[in-house]
């Protein structure tokens, strides 16, 4: 605990009401403002370059470029530079809130760029202004693609720097100690959120809270205000629960009103992501409707055919790399060089999964002696050794890489896998399911997922389980391509692979 922190501990809530309830604004972090201005600057370097790289492509290197109404294509992208940027400013995409968080920032950059896009084509078709189309058809893709390309890798620069604790938002839980305690609990876990816990508000069994967050408790509900201007706090979030009415809410809400100060309040609903939550202006009671999770339809029939038609490609560009190590696994061990065991699919259908074999043929019959090991323990769902003996020199290194797994895009081609779904199970381990586990047979399994890109086999099973239902709940094909791209990360780092 810091020197802060056991001072702020040592903190009377008595002490708090003599504090003056006069409120100055937080000073914002300079993060913050820099991250924006690069951002500005990254975009607009990126636009120019869409531009130049299309003046090129059309007219080739040196070339002034062809005039319209007096204005060369150079100049007239450089002038469209400002105006895209607006747009972006216009859409939000500066907006700190959307900063670094993923999904929503790239698609507000793509929603900003097509307007652009929109907007070019309009004024060129009002002012009958003859245009280059190859000069279009390079530097507004380029220009899309490159603004989208540069978030990707600000928001990789940020999240390495709030691993280190750094380009943080100060926060302060307000709400009951248990609901109080689960929100902080997350938040700690979940550090790239740039949430960071500094102090709480809570009622009930404060000292149970303070002793497993570590977090110093400095009042109640109506001391919110002196606690954020001592903590020198920017944001404030609600863990909604019993004692917290929504007249307790709207009067910190007025008290927050001018002071830089965001309010976050839990909606005490899990596993559910924006693209399911719509709200319903009722006069003075606003209700939030939540979707009913699409587990048939138009959109799976989508992700059906994305399966297949990419699991095809990939699986004959894996096949040179699966063949000749298929053929290294036979040569250098006894048996089969390809591994075949039932898992559950979806709809508690089962099927024969398909692997390269990375363990002795006698696996099997050694697992009743290696079960007091499993890293789960004894009595756990799945069962994981890090110095597993059953595997073999050259199994370890297949599983390093998941190499093992790229027979399985066979599966996906038959029908029987999704390439993105949950961990396909054991029947062994299905007949462990208690309760809600069971959702996670409404979709078919998948060759990766959310727990392969969030630790793989290091992950807890209540930490899997939760991470399967959040995409059974909330699947998108944006988010499919996602985890594709992040699993090919997952698997470079080589974190939880063994």
């Amino acid at each position: 605990m810091s020197v802060m922190e056991s001072a702020l501990a040592r903190f009377d809530t008595r002490e708090l009401a003599a504090l003056d309830r006069t409120f100055a604004p937080p000073l914002r972090s300079s993060w913050l403002s820099t991250y924006r201005r690069t951002l500005v600057i990254l975009d607009a370097t990126i636009l120019v370059v869409a531009g130049v790289v299309g003046v090129v492509a059309r007219f080739g290197v040196g070339a002034p470029g062809h005039e319209i109404h007096g204005v060369n294509y150079l100049a007239g992208s450089l002038l469209l530079v400002p105006v895209w940027i607006a747009v972006l400013a216009l859409s939000r995409c500066y907006e700190e809130r959307f900063l670094g968080n993923g999904t929503e920032e790239y698609r507000r950059v793509a929603d900003a760029s097509f307007r652009v896009t929109a907007l070019i084509v309009f004024v060129l078709f009002m002012t009958q202004t003859e245009v280059s189309r190859g000069f279009l058809a390079v530097s507004l893709p380029f220009g899309l693609l490159g603004v989208v390309a540069g978030r990707y890798g600000a928001r990789l620069v940020l999240q390495r720097r709030r691993m280190r604790g750094q380009c943080m938002h100060k926060v302060v839980v307000v709400g009951p100690a248990a609901q109080a305690l689960e929100m902080t609990t997350h938040l700690q876990s979940q550090p790239l959120s740039g949430l960071q816990v500094v102090g709480a508000c809570v009622a009930g069994d404060s000292r149970r809270y303070k002793d497993a967050t570590m977090i110093p408790v400095l009042g109640a509900l109506s001391d919110v205000i002196p606690v954020l201007e001592r903590l020198g706090a920017d944001s404030v979030v609600i863990a909604k629960g019993p004692g917290i009415t929504a007249e307790d809410l709207r009067q910190l809400s007025y008290e927050l009103e001018g002071t830089g100060v965001d309010l976050l309040v839990s909606p005490r609903l899990t596993n559910v992501m924006g693209s399911r939550i719509s709200w319903r202006p009722i006069p003075g009671l606003p209700l939030m409707h939540v979707d009913e999770p699409e587990l048939t339809g138009s959109r799976h029939l989508v992700k059906a055919t994305f399966d297949r038609v990419v699991g095809l490609l990939l699986l004959l560009v894996a096949s040179i790399v699966v063949l000749p190590l298929a053929l290294a696994v036979r040569l250098t061990t006894k048996g089969p060089a390809f591994f075949r065991q039932e898992r559950v699919g979806r709809s508690g259908e089962t099927f024969s999964m398909w692997k390269l074999r990375t363990m002795h043929v006698n696996a099997e019959q050694r697992l009743d002696t290696l079960v007091a090991h499993n890293a789960h323990g004894a009595e756990g769902v799945l069962f994981k050794l890090r110095e597993d003996p059953r595997v073999t020199p050259l199994g370890k290194f297949l599983r390093r890489f998941s190499i093992d797994e790229l027979p399985q895009l066979l599966n996906v081609v038959r029908g029987d896998m999704s390439l993105v779904g949950p961990r396909p199970p054991l029947p062994s381990e299905v007949a462990k399911y208690e309760g809600h586990v069971h959702r996670r047979l409404l979709v078919k399994p998948g060759l990766t997922g959310l727990w392969q890109v969030s630790g793989r086999s290091d992950l807890a099973w209540e930490d899997a389980v939760r991470l399967d239902l959040h995409y059974v709940e909330n699947w998108s094909l944006g988010l499919d391509v996602t985890i594709i791209c992040k699993t090919v990360m997952a698997v470079l780092r080589q974190q939880g692979a063994y």
